[in-house]
């Protein structure tokens, strides 16, 4: 019965005069569900000078809380050294003074300011007891700052220590407003069910955080992992090998895991989505980001309910040519959703997709850069499975925006905006469904693919290239080639087509071989100026020329150069034209006719 029928049937009853005030529901006189004891851990005998172990009188501490049932050990403002490890027991929290944000640590600062810990157990033993353990149900830790004095960046592979707050077979632990400054590995939580980390910044160098058997909702929100302490760059050693080879966030094992505002800079991967030898991960991925990472989010396996990313911001790896921002494995068996996610930055691919029986969803999603090696790469790859993509904007003018295999099962591409129009390579036929995309302006009729005009270095080029660097100019305007550059032209099916194209060969490939060819067959050796080539007819509307020549690096060559690039040759306009044309010209570029 709720509590207005039972009050009304007191008052029928009893023959009460009703008031409003008495019908509300008079409030428990239980006390608050808060923890009974508390000890101030310097009382206790814990001394905060950075220098006295402090490990055994700290354990006391928090020992005598457990056995009190539950309650705070407060360490006050201060720096702690502990020697050995410590085990928080069930209904404890070890808290320190930071109560609703965690600090952080500047450039050079390993030690900031509040409560400090200092660890130094298990140098070198990756698997030995973890720094702090949560012993039981209901154990925290919160406010704290971890600080590993015995790193040093200069290491190089780092040396390994186990992880600094661990859990294992317990219910509802919680990790709050902590800063992990350099420790080997973060947190790592199995089968520690109904977790919360909150508020946590730090820079792990192998792993943040590991999750596996959580078999009942966790939940990891606010937590950023950057650079704290340490001076990032590229290409410093260290930086490197974290950038290479650390992960930010793994999930094995999780059943409707929620993940929210996370975010992480420079790791090998920033979200791994593993299987252990319990299964995979499902769940909710709400604003999470990873920047300057080789490999922003990699899916080995799911559950067939999916993980679900929305709102995410992905970005390559910094200084990198083959970074791919989202890599769906071939192994994969459950769903992958992606919903108003960014992808820019140093990329060369952004996303990946290689699984046969995946289902991998793209809706909303912004490509704002990619390919930046200019090697041709589309912005989404899909090599094997089903995928639907739809409501996405494409913001670079490409030759190819999505390149879709023959290997695919189902494809769906619908209501995508690029600017010069939609651009996919399908490969496998009927098997892609398209329509509601963003056409090409250029209008190719059969009398404009008879004979045109392509001027290299000028807007609207890019949609016939393959493989080039970006538009340049000396007197004209002009594209450099790398050592395989491609052309996709344009043609009139039946028709034999002159080729005229225009390149100069920089003296450094002065006397080597620069070849024009379709397919394997070489249509002819290039030379500084005009070069006519006849290319025979063939059965599609579209060919692809390849222009290969020896690669040269100009910073190689010149001490005055900074210039990295691999080089081919520089080439500035491409005339087409198809036997039996007319002498009216068709500009590839703008779309418009010319008379020569």
């Amino acid at each position: 019965m709720s509590v207005w029928l039972a009050w009304l049937w007191m008052v029928a009853a009893t023959g009460s005069t009703w008031t409003e005030e008495a019908a509300l529901p008079i409030p428990s006189q239980e006390p608050a569900n808060v923890p009974v004891f508390r000890i101030n851990a310097c009382e206790a005998g814990v001394v905060p000078d950075g220098k006295t172990d402090c490990t055994e009188a700290l354990q006391k501490a928090l020992d005598r809380a457990g056995k009190m049932g539950g309650g705070i050990v407060e360490l006050p403002a201060g720096v702690y050294r502990v020697q050995g490890h410590l085990v928080i027991p069930a209904n404890v929290t070890l808290q320190g003074v930071f109560q609703t944000a965690p600090t952080t640590a500047r450039w050079g600062q390993l030690t900031p300011a509040g409560t400090v810990l200092l660890a130094y157990e298990g140098r070198g033993n990756e698997q030995g007891e973890p720094f702090l353990r949560l012993g039981g149900s209901h154990a925290t830790v919160a406010g704290l700052a971890i600080v590993y004095p015995e790193w040093n960046p200069k290491d190089v592979p780092p040396v390994p220590y186990p992880p600094c707050i661990a859990s294992t077979n317990t219910e509802n632990v919680s990790i709050q407003n902590c800063l992990l400054v350099n420790p080997y590995e973060g947190i790592r939580l199995i089968r520690a069910h109904r977790h919360l980390v909150r508020n946590v910044t730090g820079y792990p160098i192998k792993r943040g955080i590991y999750v596996d058997e959580c078999y009942d909702i966790g939940r990891i929100e606010n937590v950023h992992f950057w650079p704290f302490g340490v001076s990032y760059r590229p290409d410093d050693p260290y930086c490197q090998w974290i950038n290479l080879n650390g992960v930010a966030f793994e999930f094995a094992r999780t059943d409707w895991h929620y993940v929210i505002n996370t975010f992480c800079f420079g790791y090998g991967i920033g979200y791994r989505f593993s299987q252990s030898a319990h299964g995979s991960a499902n769940g909710n991925f709400l604003g999470i980001g990873a920047d300057s990472c080789q490999r922003a989010v990699v899916v080995e396996q799911a559950q067939p309910p999916g993980l679900l990313i929305t709102n995410g911001e992905f970005v390559g790896r910094w200084s990198s040519q083959d970074s791919v921002t989202l890599d769906v494995g071939p192994q994969v068996q459950g769903k992958v959703s992606l919903v108003n996610c960014s992808f820019w930055g140093p990329i060369d691919r952004c996303v990946v997709m290689r699984s046969p029986h995946a289902q991998l969803t793209l809706s909303a999603c912004h490509f704002c850069e990619w390919d930046v090696a200019n090697q041709g790469s589309p912005a989404v790859e899909i090599q094997a499975g089903f995928a639907t993509i739809q409501g996405c904007t494409f913001d670079r003018d490409t030759a190819q925006h999505i390149h879709i295999h023959s290997g695919v099962r189902s494809v769906i591409v619908t209501a995508n905006q690029a600017p010069g129009g939609l651009r996919v390579n399908n490969e496998a036929g009927s098997k892609v469904q398209m329509g509601l995309n963003a056409e090409d302006p250029i209008q190719w009729t059969p009398e404009a693919r008879l004979h045109y005009r392509l001027d290299l270095g000028q807007p609207g080029d890019s949609r016939y290239l393959l493989n080039w660097y970006g538009p340049e100019k000396s007197e004209r305007t002009f594209r450099w080639s790398t050592s395989k550059s491609q052309l996709v032209l344009p043609i009139e099916p039946g028709r034999a087509y002159e080729v005229l194209l225009e390149v100069s060969i920089p003296k450094a490939l002065e006397g080597k071989e620069i070849t024009l060819h379709l397919g394997d067959h070489v249509l002819g050796v290039l030379k500084s100026g005009e070069n006519r080539v006849r290319i025979p007819p063939q059965e599609t509307e579209k060919l692809t020329l390849q222009i290969r020549s020896p690669g040269w690096v100009p910073a190689e060559l010149s001490k005055q150069s900074t210039d990295r690039r691999v080089l081919g040759i520089q080439v500035f306009s491409l005339v087409m034209k198809g036997e039996g044309a007319d002498e009216k010209i068709f500009d590839a570029n703008t779309g418009e006719w010319q008379t020569q």
